[in-house]
């Protein structure tokens, strides 16, 4: 079956694809080779999708993406939350590999008494959404970053509840990224509610309509106004690590329902691509930030937390109907996009090409795994990491004095989380619900994930699996010597790494601008600073923010503005120049 696929992919990946034929058109070699790319990113879901085997709704939307796509069935983010899964996404890099694994750096220092600070890759690392700039495409992203460091002002071309790939010049490909929130676990708290913002895919790119949206979060639907998608009556597979009552039920309705109305958001978005016959001249990636919303799944790094549906659909639904079993990180997506529009892998990605070139060469060898860790969450430390093959997940706890539970106040606006807490003090949880709350951890642990999906019955001990844990212990050693990950390095300390030792956060250093026969030319003498400048004319209004990459033509006395920002440093100070 993997070889068939693999010819399949590489049949579609030497057809090419035409920023601008139309949808009947044939895909072939001596065409534009650039695809549009699609990325539709829910918040807080497992896989509990028709595709994936569970029936509870139906999503016909996601469901049609599925039967002219490829449903990956082996998917993991690295951390079982947002901005440290979304950093991995953003850069190919694991998140405890340059700082961006404690959820968040720039919060709750109130509690931590440290100070706010970025993640800092390598010096050379760029935002995958720039790189695909340098190769040509119109990037938009609409709405979230969250990526634990501040996007250079020209990493996006347009970022915010208005982009969109209709504003992208005509000859240009695009890279869009839409984000759909009404999954995340606040849509579990009381009362319940669609958040209005959402509302803006509804409105496609009229942004009139958007404006008069609330643009905060927390601005909800009143229940009495919110859709009801889901029968009350529905029956729900309650997970065994949860207790089966009436306040659990409750939140498995919301958490459905939330999820039927986005998928009708995802049938807006994609219905604008048929409206703009783009369709079938683009690749389009529907999947989620982390698993589940529910106590036990966000923030932990038990499946439950870390593995997600991936679904690609690719141009005349090629490959349609298939499944693909192989282990794909979240390190892998930036990458494979590069692969896919035919532009280079920067060396210092972690992740690895899982479709392949456009040149017609395979994709990389199958990953044998994947790896995960979970450090800070808002004001409450850990230090775990996990490695798990296709059958066997292998657990390290640097901290086994203290349990698994931490007591974060976000989580516990969730009316399960309050039930759960309600319960252990009544000594009212089962075996199984009751292992959250531990004193202790144990310092490893096993599962068999096949047998044992819910991750209850620690293996570690047991003689059988010897094997497993010793090829699994060994794995994370390589993992971290290999990403100079130190797990449980006090926070001070890795902001002291960071910052190399000073007392504040780096700042890049201003740009340098020279003039040479009508061009600009502009520098930052910071290494991995990125430029951005921004045409100011004579009424003082300002163009968006565009990136540097070659020297520009500019007209005598056109006004620029300049600012350099590696990533992780504070950007520069803005310089103003006129062209002599």
């Amino acid at each position: 079956m993997y070889i068939n696929l693999v010819v399949m992919i590489v049949s579609f990946l030497q057809l090419g694809v035409v920023a601008k034929a139309k949808p009947s058109a044939a895909f072939g070699a001596d065409e534009v080779s650039q695809p549009n790319i699609l990325w539709l990113v829910v918040e807080d879901m497992s896989p509990i999708i028709a595709p994936y085997g569970d029936h509870t709704i139906a999503t016909p939307t996601i469901s049609q993406l599925a039967k002219e796509g490829v449903t990956y069935t082996n998917v993991y983010s690295t951390s079982g939350v947002c901005a440290p899964s979304r950093a991995a996404l953003a850069t190919g890099m694991y998140p405890s590999a340059f700082g961006a694994n404690h959820m968040r750096t720039h919060s709750d220092t109130d509690i931590t008494g440290l100070p706010a600070y970025e993640a800092i890759p390598a010096a050379d690392a760029r935002m995958l959404s720039q790189y695909l700039q340098q190769h040509g495409y119109y990037t938009a992203n609409n709405l979230k970053t969250d990526y634990q460091f501040k996007a250079p002002k020209s990493a996006w071309n347009e970022s915010g509840p208005y982009a969109h790939w209709r504003k992208r010049p005509a000859d240009k490909p695009f890279f869009a990224v839409f984000n759909f929130t009404t999954t995340h676990e606040s849509g579990l708290f009381e009362p319940y509610g669609f958040r209005k913002i959402e509302s803006r895919h509804y409105f496609s790119d009229d942004v009139a309509k958007i404006a008069r949206l609330p643009q905060h979060p927390s601005a909800k639907s009143e229940p009495a106004n919110t859709a009801m998608h889901v029968p009350k009556n529905t029956v729900f597979d309650i997970p065994p690590y949860l207790p089966d009552t009436p306040l659990v039920r409750r939140d498995m309705w919301k958490m459905y329902n939330n999820l039927a109305e986005t998928d009708r958001q995802i049938a807006a978005i994609i219905q604008q691509l048929k409206d703009d016959d783009l369709y079938d001249q683009t690749v389009i990636l529907f999947y989620s930030d982390h698993g589940g919303p529910l106590p036990r799944q966000k923030r932990l790094i038990y499946d439950s937390g870390l593995k997600v549906p991936l679904i690609i659909r690719f141009p005349n639904a090629q490959q349609g109907g298939t499944s693909d079993q192989r282990l794909i990180s979240f390190v892998d997506f930036a990458p494979t996009t590069l692969a896919l529009v035919g532009a280079p892998i920067p060396g210092h990605m972690h992740g690895q090409n899982f479709i392949g070139k456009r040149n017609g060469s395979v994709a990389s060898m199958p990953r044998e795994y994947i790896h995960a860790a979970a450090d800070r969450f808002d004001g409450f430390t850990d230090a775990i990491r996990a490695v798990k093959d296709k059958r066997f997940k292998y657990i390290r706890n640097y901290r086994p004095e203290q349990g698994y539970y931490l007591p974060v106040s976000y989580r516990e606006k969730i009316p399960t989380m309050q039930e759960l807490l309600r319960l252990r003090d009544d000594g009212a949880l089962d075996e199984f619900q009751r292992q959250w709350f531990r004193s202790r951890k144990p310092k490893e642990e096993l599962f068999d994930t096949l047998t044992d999906p819910h991750e209850l019955h620690n293996l570690a001990e047991n003689e059988e699996y010897k094997q497993p844990l010793l090829r699994l212990r060994r794995e994370m050693d390589r993992w971290l010597t290999a990403i100079k990950d130190t797990p449980n390095l006090p926070e001070r300390a890795l902001i002291d790494k960071l910052w190399q030792g000073a007392d504040v956060q780096p700042k890049t250093a201003s740009p340098e601008v020279s003039f040479l026969k009508g061009r600009v030319i502009i520098s930052s003498q910071t290494p991995g600073a990125s430029v951005s400048y921004r045409i100011l004319d004579e009424a003082a209004r300002e163009s968006a923010w565009l990136m540097y990459q070659t020297p520009i033509k500019a007209q005598s006395g056109m006004k620029i503005e300049v600012v350099a920002h590696r990533i992780g440093f504070l950007e520069s100070d803005i310089v103003t120049v006129s062209v002599p």
